[in-house]
């Protein structure tokens, strides 16, 4: 089957990838670790330059700051995006929570927060993990008690990327302890700036800071800091997660790697007068990631074609999760056996060969098993939501 795009559609292509190539540095590769004090401040310059031409949000409502693009060209500005590894540092407000107010929030909090994300001026964090409430997130202890016209914070998130950076938060806490786990849970928009809040930096084994610890300690946010309807906060967040389906920014990302890592091969004397690609075992294993590449971008498809149908994908959502998920990490131990005793070398020394990328990311890709929904619950989610088999 062949896949093409409308002449319109491939001019909106260029036009991105033109922009892309204006506004990023000739030798730009990508940060190595997106969240080292100059790549964040960079990747907020760059949020900058994109909202003049209203491409932070392009899928959102033109009234709310978006422009309305349609699913197709949303794929292929994210395909630009992912390729050219571009510094976004706002993802989760702009995939997530935009999306939430517009359904759920009051005109005033659309008035307040929408605006600060289309124009790159608020980056926003996500704390809905806690210690022991991940794959079970309904079990969260978080506590928010009304207190006259305020509500009271107390309690604990982790795993909360860009949490140190982040200007607000969304977060769901518990309202009715009570109630069965699945209900008394609100959703609350939080000033990361509100006294009682700190944030303590988690350190992961490719020595990056992108995850936090976030405390409340008797944090005070007023009634307005809720959003929708109180004690249903775990059903808006489940809309929350909905946003995110195709993942084809992931996907182009690991294919550019794939590239690089082809021509490294092809060009890389093995010490015997010949280069590593003359080595069938190399050829055969880069064959295999070329194919599960493909397969990894038609599933994506796949989902956006569901949703441009009004469908919303479930198991096949979990299928692209888990093939990508397991595709990345597969590509970095190729990646980490063709570059041979370089391979455990990362930096910008003359011996880590392609910038060490594939030393730090074989470590970093460890936790992409675990993180937006683990292995195994995404394995669960396939038995019995895509093959009708019981639960146990």
């Amino acid at each position: 089957m062949q896949f093409s795009f409308t002449p319109e559609q491939e001019a909106f292509r260029t036009e991105v990838n033109s922009f892309l190539k204006q506004h990023l540095p000739a030798n730009w590769e990508g940060a190595d670790n997106a969240i080292d004090e100059g790549d964040h401040e960079f990747g907020r310059e760059f949020l900058k330059k994109l909202a003049p031409k209203k491409w932070i949000a392009p899928a959102w409502p033109v009234e709310y700051g978006g422009l309305g693009m349609s699913l197709w060209d949303q794929v292929i500005f994210n395909e630009a995006m992912g390729y050219a590894r571009a510094p976004i540092v706002n993802t989760a407000a702009v995939g997530y929570l935009g999306p939430t107010i517009i359904l759920y929030g009051s005109d005033e909090q659309k008035k307040q927060h929408l605006p600060g994300i289309t124009s790159g001026d608020v980056i926003w964090c996500q704390g809905y993990s806690e210690p022991n409430s991940g794959s079970d997130l309904a079990s969260l202890q978080t506590r928010a008690v009304k207190d006259g016209d305020d509500w009271i914070i107390n309690g604990q998130k982790i795993w909360t990327s860009q949490g140190h950076y982040a200007d607000w938060m969304f977060l769901i806490a518990r309202t009715d302890p009570d109630a069965p786990k699945h209900r008394g849970i609100s959703y609350f928009l939080l000033d990361m700036k509100t006294p009682g809040i700190s944030v303590r930096p988690l350190i992961n084994m490719a020595d990056g800071e992108g995850f936090n610890e976030v405390f409340f300690d008797n944090v005070r946010v007023p009634s307005s800091a809720l959003l929708g309807e109180l004690n249903r906060g775990w059903y808006i967040a489940t809309t929350t997660l909905d946003f995110e389906r195709s993942a084809i920014g992931g996907t182009m990302q690991a294919l550019r790697t794939l590239e690089e890592l082809t021509r490294f091969a092809k060009t890389e004397s093995d010490g015997r007068g010949k280069t590593l690609w003359d080595k069938p075992p190399v050829r055969h294993a880069l064959a295999d990631l070329w194919i599960t590449s493909d397969i990894t971008k038609l599933l994506s498809y796949r989902v956006v074609s569901m949703q441009e149908r009004g469908l919303v994908p479930n198991y096949e959502s979990s299928i692209n999760k888990i093939l990508t998920t397991e595709y990345v990490q597969r590509q970095q131990r190729v990646g980490i056996s063709i570059l041979g005793m370089y391979g455990g070398l990362w930096g910008e020394g003359p011996c880590a060969k392609l910038r060490g990328r594939f030393a730090k990311a074989y470590v970093a890709t460890v936790g992409s098993a675990i993180a937006g929904g683990t292995t195994e619950i995404q394995k669960n989610i396939i038995a019995t939501r895509g093959l009708g088999l019981p639960r146990q």
